[in-house]
């Protein structure tokens, strides 16, 4: 089995090509600059030059390829403030580049790595926790770029599935490990082992081990049903019993002081009216849309099986040591 990871010097993308490589595969990792290996100093695989912008690029690379991981969607970055508007025409333009090159290439298999902002809320009175079958409603957090881009480029994914690209989306919650080379969420682990963390805000999230999403990603390019969604989650924990955990085992005080959602409502504001401040991060614009998560489907189509969070947080406190984030 010939595989190109699309992103392999990234969090997410580094683990899957580790992942592949174990699994006995052949695997390529496209890169944008010479030289940059993420995570994966000393993995042998093949470096490949190339760029979601180009289109000649993409194509050949993924010529001879049977598989093909995308782990390197578009992130509109919270200093970036283009409109929401260029944003997804950035990401959906991307993602179409990386659809078409599949098809022209004859690609068996293509896994899309996307998010878990595009799963929305259950209906009214449901009385369960979300799942596949909710989706995002666009324009329901119209001046986040992050999500409505993310949901229009996974939108231009599941449409080309239904167009016949055997295409399969995975959709993985808060994402915690080793080998976190750009800190997306490794900050907030830094900032719970420094002492930093004294506040908590009322929210509930999902975790989930890099390992464990990368794993599953391999058992979606062998199990996983063309244009379906899997929501790859671990826990559902309350903000606070996360980052309690985390102090615990950092060996610091836990977060003291509640932060009420009112305020984190008046800094976005605050972020709007004054862009060169940057005080609200992309997720933390949707905060009243986080949740819990149902991960029954991937649990049993892909045999995900998510391992204890505190041994997760452990070991990406052991890396974040060795590669000089934390003393």
């Amino acid at each position: 089995m010939k595989v190109l990871v699309l992103g392999a010097t990234g969090f997410i993308g580094g683990h899957i090509a580790r992942a592949a490589i174990e699994a006995g595969w052949q695997v390529s990792g496209l890169r944008r600059t010479a030289g940059t290996t993420g995570h994966l100093q000393g993995v042998r695989l093949q470096w490949i030059q190339g760029n979601l912008e180009d289109p000649e690029s993409l194509e050949k690379a993924m010529q001879g390829m049977d598989l093909v991981f995308h782990a390197a969607a578009y992130y509109p970055r919270r200093r970036d403030r283009s409109s929401v508007a260029t944003h997804i025409e950035r990401g959906v333009r991307q993602t179409t580049n990386v659809l078409t090159s599949a098809r022209s290439a004859g690609i068996s298999r293509l896994v899309y790595t996307s998010t878990l902002t595009t799963i929305g809320r259950p209906p009214q009175g449901a009385g369960r926790l979300a799942n596949e079958d909710d989706f995002y409603q666009p324009g329901s957090q119209a001046k986040s770029a992050y999500t409505e881009a993310k949901f229009a480029m996974e939108q231009a994914v599941i449409d080309a599935a239904q167009d016949g690209l055997p295409a399969v989306i995975l959709n993985p919650t808060a994402v915690f490990g080793p080998g976190d080379v750009h800190l997306t969420l490794s900050s907030l682990l830094i900032a719970v082992a420094r002492g930093w963390a004294i506040a908590w805000l009322p929210a509930v999230i999902n975790v989930i081990d890099v390992r464990d999403v990368a794993q599953a990603h391999i058992q979606a390019a062998r199990l996983g049903k063309p244009g379906e969604r899997y929501i790859l989650g671990g826990y559902n924990f309350s903000l606070k019993e996360a980052l309690d955990l985390a102090a615990g085992i950092a060996g610091v005080k836990p977060p003291r002081v509640k932060i009420p959602l009112w305020l984190v409502d008046d800094l976005i504001r605050i972020d709007d009216l004054l862009p060169f401040v940057n005080l609200s991060g992309n997720h933390l614009r949707g905060i009243r849309n986080w949740q819990g998560y149902d991960t029954t489907k991937a649990r049993t189509e892909l045999g995900l099986m998510p391992r204890p969070f505190n041994e997760t947080v452990k070991e990406a406190l052991i890396w974040l040591r060795a590669n000089g984030h934390l003393p």
